[in-house]
């Protein structure tokens, strides 16, 4: 991509950054693990009282404060689903040993300029999707006399769990609340022509043009320029034609010749382009011949009780979408079965028996079952919405996570893997596409769809080879020890950032596993003793030299969470020193040197 200098998202860290070392956080909050250094704010993720992730926003340069004090302000009377709301404002006293800064809702995910460097240039109807949402987020700042002027691929952040939030709040205040002669840096941010004087002046018509220009960034890849942008079809064949003329007239110079507001031009979008129709569902049951698409097909089964808003994700047997829930007012998660899949009577009492089997779970690690319902051959069922996404989707955007960040995680999941097996319940498919995560940064486990309750059969071939034990490998009787046997992987997997034992076919996959190369495996990843011999008997190949349940495995890491944290007291300060200059986060040596 052509952006001068990409902005970072998450940075794992292990200490505050230096402005906030004197900082004394109130009785029961902790620093979190992740923190974001922008041009003028910081953003360190803290854990509160009541284990919620919250962001810490403050400014290194002290000379900013009265600006981020306004900032602050501005954002707790901002009423608008995209934009993070002030929980509260810590004022700066010597007493306290905290602030200046404010809390929002940490936000997960990533940049729409990461997710694109990543994946590569969006699907149409996706980039149509962040559009609206975006537009809609701006056309309601317009409506209270404001402009955003620095709306970009690197302002747009888009979660797991399908929401988007618009940062760069710093810059949406009035003139006489900001530092005279600062200007958001045009390296990160495309400058519309009339700018072209270096002068930052931002305008209704220039938010215009600049959420053209990222619409532009998700279709090609690339920032276009101030002049003569090239015409999207040219770069984007599959343009339709009637969206190429809504962005073509977005980044036209002159303001004048753009459309009159955000909301004209989304409304031209809409009715030249859109990929959804509002419909009213007829009576009865019968589908309308006429809805032929997944989506369609969901919104006349479900209209009367959700609305749904966007798709979350799709496997072999079913899809996964975001909605509303009218009644309640809260946003879920449908989980249908795909139509072809609806048809067969089995894997309908299948799914069915999947909703009925988590629903009688009740834990705080666990994903829970609201409802389950049809209509025709529609079936699905709702549940809570991950809104951060699978460990899968954090490792895959974030790359291996620390130990102590995942620590409370994997012993919650334990505990509530004893519950399943206290039930009754063994999951058989645990992987780091089923360990979901919540909008506090929790992990939770979903997907029992082939759990299968003690005293059931409970043999055959099963699971997700990279993180099946052997024995549902061979098809042999599966146990509590076979869920052991996954979270030890899936454990191993976010620390290295890959399967235990790769990802090929079951039979390579196996062959590995019988081989008795584990702990060399585990002696060349370098993983600290007492976590490596609990890796080592969690994925032991034999059954009967494993943990022999999710109580037993749970005690043990206990123990190695605690032997972690005793070894890494009696480092020495100049390791831990050297360490943190690594990572740019540095460590006060002892006082007097």
């Amino acid at each position: 991509m052509s952006q001068s200098t990409p902005l970072p998202d998450h940075r794992q860290t292990t200490s505050p950054a230096p402005h906030l070392e004197a900082w004394s956080l109130p009785p029961g909050w902790s620093w979190g693990h992740e923190a974001i250094q922008r041009e003028h704010r910081h953003y360190q993720e803290v854990i509160d009282a009541l284990g919620r992730s919250l962001s810490l926003v403050s400014a290194p340069d002290s000379s900013q404060d009265e600006w981020l004090k306004n900032e602050a302000r501005a954002l707790a009377h901002r009423n608008h689903p995209s934009i993070p709301t002030t929980y509260h404002y810590w004022a700066s006293y010597q007493e306290s040993r905290r602030g200046p800064g404010y809390l929002r809702r940490w936000i997960g995910g990533e940049t729409v300029y990461s997710r694109v460097t990543r994946l590569g240039p969006e699907a149409i109807p996706f980039a149509l999707q962040v559009l609206r949402e975006a537009g809609s987020t701006l056309a309601y700042l317009h409506d209270t006399g404001a402009a955003h002027g620095a709306i970009s691929a690197s302002t747009i952040w888009l979660t797991p769990g399908g929401r988007l939030w618009v940062l760069g709040w710093e810059w949406v205040l009035p003139r006489d609340q900001r530092p005279a002669g600062f200007q958001p840096d045009a390296a990160y941010t495309p400058w519309p022509p009339e700018w072209s004087d270096a002068e930052w002046r931002p305008t209704p018509a220039s938010d215009q043009w600049q959420l053209a220009a990222m619409l532009f960034t998700m279709l090609t890849g690339e920032t276009p320029p101030e002049h003569d942008v090239p015409p999207i079809s040219l770069l984007r064949p599959d343009c339709p034609q009637a969206l190429a003329a809504v962005l073509e007239r977005s980044l036209a110079p002159k303001p004048e010749d753009r459309f009159p507001s955000i909301a004209a031009m989304l409304r031209d979008m809409d009715r030249h382009v859109s990929v959804r129709q509002v419909m009213i569902a007829p009576e009865g049951d019968e589908l309308p011949p006429a809805l032929d698409s997944a989506e369609a097909r969901l919104r006349w089964a479900t209209a009367d009780d959700y609305e749904i808003l966007s798709p979350l994700g799709s496997g072999m047997f079913g899809s996964v979408w975001r909605a509303r829930d009218l009644s309640l007012s809260r946003e879920v998660a449908i989980k249908v079965l795909h139509p072809h899949i609806a048809k067969d009577d089995t894997a309908v009492a299948r799914f069915r028996r999947e909703a009925r089997l988590a629903a009688q779970l009740a834990h705080a690690a666990i994903v829970p079952i609201y409802d389950t319902d049809s209509r025709g051959d529609i079936v699905w069922y709702t549940m809570e919405l991950a809104e951060g996404g699978s460990v899968a989707s954090l490792v895959s955007r974030s790359g291996p996570r620390q130990f102590e960040e995942i620590a409370p995680q994997v012993d919650e999941v334990l505990e509530a893997l004893h519950a399943a097996h206290t039930s009754g319940i063994i999951h058989r498919d645990l992987k780091p596409e089923n360990i979901l995560i919540d909008r506090y940064r929790r992990w939770r486990i979903g997907d029992f769809g082939i759990a299968y309750a003690l005293g059931e059969e409970g043999a055959g071939t099963s699971g997700t080879p990279s993180f099946a034990a052997p024995e549902q490998l061979l098809g042999e009787a599966q146990g509590p020890a076979t869920d052991c046997y996954a979270l030890a992987s899936i454990v191993y997997f976010v620390i290295t950032g890959r399967a235990p034992f790769g990802d090929g076919p079951a039979e390579t996959i196996l062959a590995q596993q019988l081989s008795g190369t584990l702990p060399a495996r585990l002696e060349e990843d370098g993983f600290p003793e007492a976590l490596g011999g609990w890796l080592l008997n969690g994925l032991a190949a034999r059954v009967e030299d494993r943990f022999a349940d999710a109580l037993e495995m749970r005690i043990a890491w206990r123990q190695v969470v605690r032997a972690t944290r005793r070894a890494e007291d009696q480092r020495p300060w100049w390791r831990r020193l050297i360490e943190g200059l690594q990572e740019d986060e540095p460590v006060e040596p002892p006082s007097g040197w």
